[in-house]
């Protein structure tokens, strides 16, 4: 009888995060419901390593969360005093020098950066709420498909505060500045239904069949070659920063690449 295959387990397991990998696919889950999975540095931190840790086999990187609720956004515990155990609080940052206060931020975002690198494809599978720091970690990723129960809100400017975890650039160019600035500005709910209708999300299904909808989408991006996928994902991303002639000459010379790589002239 043949012996079973070994699993490895997960790769990280930390602070509210696991990252687990099966070939060309990883899994980067939100593991602490109890709290709807809020957010904190310790998390960004656990975050960021998960990019780190990623082997050249994965193509595809699927963001997901256990519970109700996607993420409820930063865990309030950091605008306390005493912030949380072995960290600097939020009011202590603020006492500090721009330098230091910029550095701490920009250390929060690595969290949310990675998951557009061009070598990738992420997807957020996002249920209930996603709220704050929540909405901007699926708005992170380069797709998303939500359940038909989820509720995303940037709640941020209502306590003062902007969105800083790299989410306003997604948000605008995915939804355009006008609903972007009411959406933050209001703080109200997006309904799965307007995210499908203004492009924030690219499908919404009920909530049993949210796994079933994503392996799909996952299988159908794996089965294109991934150099084409890899080329591709960078030419549509730098079509905002270039005008029209500056676009042509860009697929000329990415489908010139491509070209010469299935003839096998490629360096």
């Amino acid at each position: 009888m043949a012996s079973p295959a070994h699993d490895p387990g997960p790769a990280l397991d930390q602070d509210g995060v696991r990252l687990t990998v099966d070939d060309a696919i990883a899994t980067v889950t939100l593991t602490n419901p109890a709290k709807r999975n809020a957010q904190s540095p310790a998390l960004w931190r656990a975050l960021a390593e998960a990019g780190r840790l990623l082997p050249g086999s994965v193509r595809v990187v699927v963001l997901r969360a256990e519970g109700k609720s996607f993420s409820a956004g930063l865990d309030r515990q950091a605008f306390t005093p005493e912030g949380f155990d072995g960290e600097p609080s939020f009011i202590d940052l603020a006492r500090g020098g721009d330098a230091e206060l910029d550095a701490a931020i920009a250390e929060y975002q690595d969290a949310f950066t990675w998951w557009r690198r061009s070598d990738l494809v992420s997807v957020a599978a996002v249920q209930g709420h996603a709220i704050g720091a929540g909405f901007q970690l699926a708005l992170a990723c380069d797709l998303r498909v939500v359940a038909d129960d989820v509720q995303f809100a940037m709640r941020e400017t209502g306590l003062g505060l902007v969105p800083d975890l790299t989410g306003t650039h997604p948000l605008v160019s995915l939804i355009g500045y006008a609903r972007a600035l009411e959406i933050c500005a209001t703080g109200r709910f997006v309904t799965a239904e307007e995210a499908v209708n203004t492009g924030l999300a690219n499908v919404a299904v009920p909530a049993d069949q949210l796994d079933g909808t994503v392996h799909d989408l996952v299988s159908a991006i794996l089965a294109a070659p991934r150099d084409a996928v890899v080329e591709t994902k960078a030419l549509l991303q730098g079509a905002q920063s270039r005008d029209y002639e500056s676009q042509r000459a860009a697929e000329r010379a990415a489908q010139g690449r491509r070209l010469r790589d299935l003839a096998g002239l490629g360096e």
